[in-house]
Formats: C-alpha cells, sequence, structure tokens
C-alpha cells in the first residue's frame, strides 16, 4: 500500500487518488492544495489543469521528470472550509532536482468555481 504523497499517511489511492481520478472531489481549499502537491509528485498535470482557476490557468502544463517531490508542510490555513467561498493555504513543498535539495514556500488562494475549489494563484511565503 503506497502512502499518498501529501502527508496524510492514508493510501495514496484512499486520499488524492481518488481526487485524481475524479471519484471525489476535494472539500476544502487545503485538501485541494494537497492533492495538487500529491499531482505534481506523481506527474499529472491534467489533474493540476483541471484544478486551476480558468482565469489564471497556463494553456499547457510540462512537469520537470528530474524533479522528485519529497515532502509537504501544511504551516496554515485561513478559511477554505465547506462553506467557505474563498481561502488561502501556506506552505511548504520540498524537493530534490539535479542531487540538490529545493523548497518552495507559498501562501495559494483558492476559491469555489461551480461548487468545486479551484487554485487561483499564490504568493512567495
Amino acid at each position: 500500500m503506497a502512502r499518498c504523497p501529501c502527508g496524510s499517511g492514508l493510501a495514496y489511492a484512499e486520499c488524492c487518488g481518488r481526487l485524481h481520478d475524479g471519484t471525489a472531489a476535494a472539500a476544502t481549499a487545503e485538501q485541494l492544495m494537497r492533492s495538487r502537491y500529491s499531482a505534481f509528485a506523481v506527474g499529472d498535470p491534467a489533474y493540476l489543469l483541471a484544478t486551476w482557476d480558468p482565469a489564471t490557468r497556463p494553456r499547457t502544463l510540462r512537469l520537470d521528470p528530474g524533479v522528485r517531490w519529497t515532502g509537504l508542510e501544511v504551516l496554515a490555513t485561513t478559511g477554505g472550509g465547506l462553506f467557505d467561498a474563498e481561502g488561502t493555504v501556506t506552505f511548504r513543498a520540498h524537493a530534490r532536482a539535479g542531487g540538490a535539495e529545493q523548497v518552495q514556500a507559498e501562501r495559494s488562494r483558492f476559491r469555489r468555481d461551480g461548487g468545486r475549489w479551484v487554485y487561483v494563484d499564490g504568493d512567495p511565503a
């Protein structure tokens, strides 16, 4: 049983895998952010594009196969709950690329679009 890259402790199939294959939708902004991190980790650009706000989404997305995502830390959330229309999630994503450790820290903004959470944009944290 492969653990989910998002760090939940659950099996991938029981956690972000259900969101990636479309059998479940993110209930909160944090759950969407975790599933997007996992999409980077498992190499699923289609999911990333599908969960990106149409107003800010790029036309295409190519993931770097040389980057191995190694961990996620959720630092803070604001809003983004079951009854919210918007929310933010501040996180640190750890990776290895070319033998070097990398950390991406971001305060991501999310909003509901047609009842589903989407990633809007983010600022370095």
